[in-house]
């Protein structure tokens, strides 16, 4: 028992044995008591005792023992008092067991107190003291305590040494201290640059730049070779400030898009060796506000090209981010979030730019471009698919550059394109997406075919204003005929399927193509009595009979009532053609409506050679839908279960 030897090995003790009951029990109790005392800072301490099972004490014979040693010094025992100090350090340098050794680290849980004293008071400590000697330099120079070089020069070897001195607390395991005071050096050189610069013209613009340029990626070296993302921060903020620190209100374009592309270029290569994911959001936006206020001070017409490269160097260095960065072990949900939030915005900012700065008169020109797009997410999505260092945040990534190719043509579509052709532009793309979805089995493919489908009806049906004499060769039965085709296709794909979801969305489809053809057709009855009667119009002011005019009318509702019959009919046939209630249940219901129409409004206004035509037509229908049923001459009844057929 390792107690025992505790005792053993802190008091090295000549222990002689009597026959004696009472000594034994002596130390039985200086061991028990032992004992408690660690187990009490083994449970402070948080360590797990180990699961033993008590053993039965074996009873010592006394003869023996007395008889092997020699007699026991009383005074050289060890007292209860003296031990707990010593047995506390072979308690806390005991090996753990096997479950200790083996359990999984668990993440610590969130401290907010620990969390403010260390990093917020931290950072807020960083800003005063900046402040802090800010108003310090500037209280001097104000009270001419230290001429333009020796302030400069202050500032910079200040700045340096606290850099340098930060290094012996790092050294000593207080990193979180060392790199706040890194950030405070860092800080001090800039401002003693830009001093010698804006300031009193001490350094050249070009100087000035290089040196601030030099700063910037001495601190992402530290930072790479410290693996410390707080450095990588401070360098990125360093470096797209220094042309807002140096600028002289000139118009350098190609200076400073360059320069921020550089940094751009950086970040991408300290992402391939790093998963800093807020150096990511942190270069984009710094790109975007750099890039944003140049345009607002100084972009006109002539700059068009160059601004145009720029952006699109921007946007494709962004682009290819989210498929080369470093993967981390810890916090991979949140890392995947910023590339695909960053590949989405990324993608919409740069289509606004292009078509914020491109003329009126190029406009049109914008919907090659959102087609380029398209392309190109097509193909970033293939090299997302080629990930094999994580499976899953390629498929998110594939998946998304998808979306975003479909789209760029569906906003391609009414840029380019007028009127029907608009909507015939967003049936053609739902057809092509279907396809493709089916091809490469993809959802988010499928939802967005879906969205290009519901665009074109919902156009169809409450925005496109057609104008035709011809009856049915015109646009707006190409149109509808167009819708039909991509609809039905959308029904055949989702029969193929067993899901409910694709059921649904099958049945859907066929309701929606019946109702278009209904509403195609109906229309056409309705154009050509129109033109019938402007023609009837014309000749009663010719003539003075009004009556053409309530007769052409109707003709054109007896010829409603005769469109739906023949549908609803029609419905029925393929109904018991194909042995699907699905469609009977449609023609059911259009019989329906047509029975509600003849009996309440045919009843009362038409004309009663049109009202007898009308009864008569819709009980012969009626009659031969029943007779049908009747005689289940298709043996409909078969496939229902005995109980439904009773």
């Amino acid at each position: 028992m390792f107690l025992w030897a505790d005792v053993f090995q802190i008091h090295p003790l000549r222990i002689v044995v009597e026959n004696s009951q009472q000594d034994i029990e002596s130390l039985r109790h200086v061991v028990r008591e032992l004992a408690d005392r660690v187990a009490r800072l083994e449970r402070a301490a948080g360590i797990a005792a180990e699961a033993t099972t008590p053993q039965p004490r074996p009873q010592m014979p006394a003869a023996p023992i007395a008889a092997a040693t020699p007699p026991l010094d009383e005074a050289a025992l060890p007292s209860a008092a003296s031990q707990p100090s010593r047995s506390v350090l072979h308690a806390t340098s005991r090996p753990a067991s096997n479950s200790q050794i083996h359990a999984p680290s668990q993440k610590p849980p969130f401290d907010l107190e620990s969390r403010i004293g260390s990093h917020w008071l931290n950072r807020v400590g960083i800003t005063a003291v900046l402040i802090g000697v800010s108003y310090f330099l500037k209280f001097a120079f104000d009270n001419n305590w230290i001429g333009p070089s020796g302030r400069v020069s202050i500032g910079l070897l200040a700045g340096i040494a606290i850099v340098v001195w930060s290094e012996s607390f790092r050294n000593k395991g207080y990193a979180i201290f060392s790199y706040s005071l890194k950030a405070v050096g860092i800080g001090i050189v800039y401002l003693s640059l830009w001093a010698a610069f804006h300031v009193y013209a001490l350094l050249p613009s070009g100087a000035a730049f290089g040196a601030m340029l030099l700063v910037t990626a001495a601190t992402a070296a530290m930072a790479v070779s410290q693996n410390a993302e707080i450095l990588a921060a401070f360098a990125l903020v360093g470096g797209f400030a220094t042309p807002i620190l140096l600028s002289t209100g000139v118009n350098r374009q190609f200076a400073l898009f360059s320069y921020v592309a550089i940094l751009d270029v950086a970040t991408l290569l300290m992402l391939l060796v790093r998963p800093w994911r807020r150096l990511v959001l942190l270069s984009y936006a710094g790109t975007l506000l750099l890039y944003l206020g140049w345009c607002e001070q100084y972009y006109g017409q002539p700059e068009l090209q160059l601004t145009l490269a720029f952006a699109t160097l921007f946007f494709l260095i962004f682009a290819v981010i989210p498929l080369l960065g470093k993967q981390p072990e810890e916090d991979a949900a949140k890392f995947h979030f910023v590339l695909l939030s960053l590949a989405f915005v990324n993608a919409a900012v740069y289509f606004l730019e292009v078509y914020a700065i491109l003329p009126t008169a190029d406009k049109a020109n914008a919907a090659w471009f959102a087609l380029a797009l398209a392309g190109l997410y097509i193909l970033l999505s293939r090299q997302a698919g080629a990930r094999t260092n994580d499976p899953e945040v390629s498929q998110k990534l594939r998946l998304l550059h998808l979306a975003l190719a479909a789209a760029f043509i569906t906003v391609a579509i009414p840029i380019r394109l007028e009127q029907h052709w608009i909507t015939i532009g967003w049936f053609g793309e739902a057809a092509i997406l279907l396809w493709v979805a089916k091809r490469i089995n993809s959802e988010l493919l499928n939802a967005f075919a879906l969205c290009g489908l519901a665009l074109g009806v919902a156009r169809l049906l409450f925005f496109d204003d057609f104008y035709s004499t011809q009856l049915i060769f015109n646009a707006r039965m190409a149109t509808y005929a167009v819708a039909i085709i991509v609809l039905a296709a959308l029904a055949k794909f989702a029969s193929q399927r067993r899901d409910d979801t694709a059921k649904l969305v099958g049945g859907i489809a066929v309701v929606s193509l019946n109702v278009l053809a209904l509403v195609a057709l109906t229309h056409e009855i309705s154009d050509y009595y129109v033109h019938h009667s402007m023609q009837q119009y014309q000749r009663v002011w010719a003539s003075g009979d009004i009556q053409r005019i309530r007769d052409a009318r109707i003709s054109r509702d007896f010829a409603y009532s005769a469109l739906w019959m023949l549908y609803g009919a029609w419905l029925m046939i393929v109904g018991f053609w194909r042995r699907t209630a699905f469609v009977r249940w449609q023609a059911l219901v259009l019989l329906a409506a047509t029975i509600a129409k003849v009996f309440i409004y045919d009843l009362s206004e038409l004309d009663r050679v049109y009202r007898i035509l009308s009864f008569i037509a819709l009980g012969i229908l009626l009659l031969a839908v029943s007779f049908v049923y009747q005689r289940d001459w298709l043996k409909l009844s078969a496939n229902k279960p005995a109980a439904d057929a009773r």
